[in-house]
C-alpha cells in the first residue's frame, strides 16, 4: 500500500507567540500577539498597537491558523474590521499563559514572597534574620500555594502570620521618634509598656521630650493616633522594606488631613528608608523640588518614583528600560530600582540568560 504525499494545506501555524483570548456570544475569538507586550499595552507603556499585535487579523484558533468567520465577527461585534475587533480583544481578552509560563510565574511569585517575609521577620533568639532558603523551607511545611490573582505583600503578611503559629518568628520591629510635651509623657509611657516597645534613648530639651523606640509595626497606626491626641509627633527612623501596613496608613493619613506635618514626614521617611543609601540622597532632592512652590514644577514618574523633568523628559524617560524594567517589577509588586540599580539587576539576568542558553 503506497504512502500518499501529504500536501500542504495554506495554514499559517503561529506557536511562539502569546495568545490573547475573547469568548462573546458563544464564539471564541483570537489575535496573535507579540510576547511580554500585551501588559505593557495594557499598563499604558506601549502606545503603537503595532508592536503589540503580530498581525491585524483575527483567528478562531491561532495556533493551527484558522481565521475568525466574518459573519460571526458581523453578529458578536457589529463589524468585521479586524483592526478594531483586535483592539477590542486586546483590551477585554484573557491572555493564555502556557503550562511551563504558569509555573515559572508561580515560582517566581513564591520567591518574591518569601524575599519579603525575610525582610520583615526575624528570629526572636538570635534577633537576626531568617535566610531565603529557611524562609522557602517554612513556606513548604505550611504547605503554602501561591495566589497568581493577589498581591506578594499581601500574601507574605498571611504567611508571617501562619508561620508565627508554629515556629518562632516576629515581625522585624520599627524604630520611631516620637516628640511630645513633657506633661504628657505618662500616658504615652503606659501605652508604650503595654505594646512591649523597648525604648532606645530619650532626650529632654526644656519642656519637650524626644523618644527613639523600637515597636512592633502593627501597633503604628494606634501609636500614631495617640502621638497626636497629646499634641506630639511622631517620625520614622528605620522600618522593613515595603511594609504594607504603613504605606497604607500613610496614603490614608494624607487625604484625611492634608496639612499634617506629621503624616508627610512619616511618609518621606518611609520612602527612604525604602530606598538604597545613594537613592536616599537623590529622594530627599526630588521631594524638596517637589514641595517647593516657587520653582518650576517637575514631572514625577509613579513607577520608578523619582523626578525626571519636564514633560518631554518624562515621555522620554517612559520608553527608557529603567521604567519598563520597573514596570515588570511593579506587577509582580516589588519596589522600583533607581537607575544604578536597574542596570545592575538587568545585568544579573543577562548573565543568568546567558548561562541557560549556554547549559547543556
Amino acid at each position: 500500500m503506497s504512502r500518499s504525499i501529504v500536501q500542504p494545506v495554506g495554514q499559517k501555524r503561529l506557536t511562539n507567540v502569546a495568545v490573547v483570548r475573547l469568548k462573546k456570544h458563544g464564539v471564541r475569538f483570537e489575535i496573535a500577539c507579540f510576547k511580554n507586550m500585551v501588559l505593557s499595552w495594557r499598563s499604558g507603556v506601549e502606545k503603537d498597537i503595532d508592536e503589540v499585535v503580530q498581525s491585524h487579523t483575527v483567528y478562531s484558533n491561532v495556533s493551527k491558523g484558522i481565521l475568525a468567520n466574518s459573519k460571526d465577527l458581523i453578529r458578536t461585534f457589529g463589524t468585521d474590521d479586524h483592526s478594531k475587533i483586535c483592539l477590542e480583544i486586546l483590551n477585554k481578552g484573557e491572555l493564555q499563559v502556557a503550562g511551563k509560563e504558569r509555573e515559572s510565574q508561580l515560582s517566581s511569585q513564591f520567591r518574591d514572597i518569601a524575599t519579603i517575609v525575610m525582610q520583615k521577620t526575624i528570629n526572636p533568639d538570635t534577633k537576626h534574620p531568617y535566610t531565603i532558603t529557611m524562609i522557602e523551607r517554612l513556606m513548604h511545611d505550611i504547605h503554602f500555594a501561591v495566589d497568581p490573582h493577589s498581591s506578594s505583600k499581601k500574601q507574605a503578611l498571611e504567611v508571617i502570620r501562619q508561620l508565627q503559629k508554629q515556629f518562632p518568628i516576629k515581625r522585624s520591629p520599627m524604630r520611631v521618634k516620637l516628640s511630645l510635651p513633657l506633661e504628657n509623657l505618662p500616658p504615652l509611657m503606659e501605652k508604650l509598656n503595654a505594646w512591649d516597645a523597648n525604648i532606645v534613648s530619650k532626650d529632654e530639651s526644656g519642656n519637650h521630650l524626644s523618644i527613639i523606640c523600637e515597636m512592633e509595626p502593627g501597633n503604628y497606626r494606634d501609636c500614631d493616633v495617640l502621638v497626636r491626641s497629646i499634641q506630639g509627633r511622631l517620625e520614622l527612623l528605620a522600618v522593613s522594606e515595603g511594609d504594607t501596613e504603613v504605606d497604607d496608613f500613610n496614603e490614608f493619613a494624607l487625604h484625611q488631613d492634608p496639612h499634617n506635618m506629621t503624616s508627610n514626614l512619616s511618609k518621606e521617611s518611609d520612602d527612604s528608608v525604602a530606598e538604597l543609601s545613594e537613592s536616599i540622597k537623590k529622594q530627599t532632592i526630588s521631594t524638596e523640588k517637589g514641595n517647593t512652590s516657587g520653582e518650576a514644577k517637575q514631572s514625577k514618574c509613579s513607577t520608578c518614583d523619582a523626578y525626571v523633568g519636564d514633560a518631554k523628559e518624562l515621555r522620554d524617560h517612559f520608553k527608557s528600560d529603567w521604567h519598563k524594567h520597573n514596570l515588570k517589577r511593579k506587577t509582580r509588586q516589588l519596589p522600583p530600582l533607581t537607575a544604578d540599580e536597574c542596570l545592575a539587576d538587568m545585568e544579573i539576568h543577562d548573565s543568568r540568560a546567558d548561562l541557560k542558553e549556554y547549559s547543556f
